[in-house]
């Protein structure tokens, strides 16, 4: 891993091993979803890093205490839809008691600005880690639009984290919430006229969900 324009850059052999089984056109909708998972998962144990730990004591088996930790029930993963909940089994694997919110987002096809038409957070956002998924950072207007909506509940600690990113799309973000971690698997090359990474992987919603 290594750090490029303030980006958390996830590029483990074993990522790049599976971003190749999510970018060819021949990889069909179950394989997709599998691997979608998978990335997600294995990109957890950096985002959770420097998660906040509690301490407690355990008993072992030989009678004696053991000083340990645990994560407390203070993270919420928040998938932007539809696309971003391919990822959240990844990561609930390792924070099953993570709670979940959602927001809806698509994007006008002619302006490309994101537009709202659902947003449930868990309670207390205030106090937890949140971790905002989507598995492409294009043009970077639905993930700060998002972000918009969580710091006006009162969220303060924010990681994004997403499989494909394009140039743009990160200095847009980084420009409206420079203050929030962005974790990428890959950064490609640009956006094409569509707003579309290139080379990219295709609608990363319709490839998961079999729409197309």
């Amino acid at each position: 891993m290594e750090n490029i324009k303030d980006v958390k850059l996830l590029d483990h052999p074993l990522i790049l091993h599976k971003l190749r089984m999510i970018r060819d056109i021949k990889t069909e909708v179950k394989l997709f979803r599998e691997v979608v998972d998978e990335i997600s998962a294995m990109m957890a144990y950096e985002v959770l890093r420097n998660v906040e730990l509690s301490e407690c004591e355990v008993e072992t088996p030989l009678g004696l205490m053991a000083k340990s930790y645990y994560i407390p029930d203070s993270i919420a993963i928040v998938p932007i839809l539809r696309a971003g909940l391919g990822m959240v089994n990844g990561i609930l694997k390792f924070v099953p008691m993570a709670k979940v919110g959602h927001i809806g987002i698509y994007r006008d096809h002619e302006t490309l600005e994101p537009i709202e038409y659902y947003c449930k957070l868990p309670e207390d956002m205030d106090k937890k880690l949140c971790i905002v998924l989507d598995p492409m950072l294009a043009t970077g207007g639905s993930a700060a639009f998002a972000i918009d909506l969580l710091k006006k509940s009162g969220t303060k600690n924010i990681k994004f984290v997403c499989l494909l990113s394009a140039p743009e799309g990160i200095r847009y973000l980084k420009e409206k919430h420079p203050d929030i971690e962005v974790y990428t698997a890959c950064i490609d090359e640009k956006l094409n006229d569509a707003g579309y990474i290139v080379p990219g992987l295709g609608d990363a919603g319709d490839r998961f969900f079999g729409t197309k």
